[in-house]
């Protein structure tokens, strides 16, 4: 027996499918005709080019044991991995098990027979106990000729309308449409299964099923940052973690800023709120808790950043630390720190290289004040005070006093 070449056809994304169609046999190898023909097989393998013989194939039984010249034989291969180039081979089989050599190997990628819109899984949200919500889905056929399926899904949900269905030629849609209908508080979730073809599509759904008589807020806990009701820190951004609670269960845990942000924990039970920025000084975090039917319950704390300053010759005394360049250097950068962090600009000082041949100047003192003040002024404090207020160019002399003062000043921010 003698086969031509195989053509494959694929079917235009899921299960997969390939067309195979080839040419019937009429001779056996020594020429004469061929009278007993039983049966096709039909190899083919996703990684192989040379997939006969081999261990997967389909047996296809022939219409007729003498087939007559430019007979068409096909076969649809069901079942195959969408996106994967197969390569197909065909062998023909006589009544008494003779199998002829391989024919030429074809290849094609397997496509579905039809798609399912959307494609992500789909929610029905909160649905009151007793009452129902629908919910559609689009069959869509992608290749010619007629395809007939069913959608199954199990309870709480079902299928209203639109199985079975029937698609005839390509482009060819049917409507589904999905019915969620909780008999008790709690959320549900299934697949919902079309089959058509031999192929199966599945689409995860996601209820709640609530009583609207449910008056009872969540309760929330936060456990993580240790002492949560003050809590100081240098760092951020920081990270909320702790528990939440209700009578039937929580659905969400956000948080937010007091000082801006906010965002949606991970987690319900047991949650965690990870990437939250602070600003300079007092930041009320607040975690709110939800249930199904709109109640919350909330917790808050107080988290403050604070910048850590330390300066050489802490501090100055008086008649005995001699007044250095490095003090005013110092004092400069932790005072522009604390404006960058207030979000003003760094302050435009006098002779902005200080160094040791420059020499202090009383100017030098008043910037310091001048540009700390503007700090305290952005978030709402009172300026300090200070010792000699008004320093004179000339008459005032600079005293370890007026440093240390300036230092606690600004470790007193926030």
């Amino acid at each position: 027996m003698a086969l031509s070449g195989v053509l494959l056809v694929a079917g235009p994304g899921h299960a997969g499918v390939l067309d195979a169609s080839w040419t019937a046999p009429t001779t056996n190898t020594d020429g004469s005709p061929l009278t007993d023909l039983a049966s096709y097989r039909v190899y083919y393998a996703a990684a192989a080019t040379d997939p006969c013989p081999g261990p997967a194939f389909f047996q296809v039984a022939s219409p007729t044991p003498s087939p007559g010249p430019g007979t068409t034989v096909s076969l649809r291969l069901t079942g195959l991995t969408t996106g994967t180039l197969y390569y197909v081979s065909v062998t023909a089989v006589d009544a008494t098990g003779n199998e002829s050599a391989c024919s030429v190997a074809a290849s094609a990628v397997a496509q579905a027979t039809f798609t399912v819109k959307p494609t992500a899984s789909v929610s029905f949200g909160s649905v009151s106990v007793g009452s129902f919500a629908d919910r559609t889905f689009t069959v869509q056929s992608t290749r010619p000729g007629t395809i007939s399926g069913t959608v199954s899904a199990v309870a709480p949900f079902g299928i209203v309308s639109g199985s079975p269905f029937t698609l005839s030629g390509a482009g060819a849609t049917q409507t589904v449409t999905v019915r969620f209908t909780p008999t008790t508080v709690a959320t549900a979730t299934a697949n919902v299964t079309f089959t058509a073809a031999g192929d199966s599509v599945s689409r995860l759904v996601t209820g709640i099923g609530i009583n609207l008589s449910d008056t009872t807020p969540p309760s929330v806990t936060i456990t993580s940052p240790q002492g949560a009701s003050g809590y100081s820190t240098s760092s951020s951004p920081i990270t909320l973690a702790g528990t939440a609670s209700d009578n039937v269960g929580v659905t969400q845990v956000t948080w937010s800023n007091s000082r801006g942000g906010s965002g949606t924990a991970t987690g319900t039970t047991n949650w965690t709120a990870s990437g939250i920025a602070l600003q300079l000084g007092s930041n009320v975090l607040t975690v709110t808790a939800r249930d199904a039917a709109g109640n919350i319950g909330t917790a808050a704390m107080t988290a403050t950043l604070t910048i850590a300053f330390t300066f050489t010759d802490d501090p100055l005394v008086a008649q005995s630390t001699l007044v250095q360049v490095a003090h005013f250097v110092e004092l400069r950068a932790a005072i522009d720190s604390l404006r960058t962090a207030l979000q003003l600009m760094p302050f435009g000082w006098t002779d902005a290289a200080l160094a040791p041949s420059t020499g202090l100047k009383v100017v030098h003192v008043t910037e310091l004040r001048t540009a700390l003040n503007e700090a305290y002024q952005a978030v709402g404090r009172t300026a300090p005070t200070y010792t000699d207020p008004a320093v004179t160019a000339g008459l005032t002399v600079i005293k370890a006093v007026h440093l240390n003062e300036l230092r606690a000043a600004v470790r007193g921010l926030p």
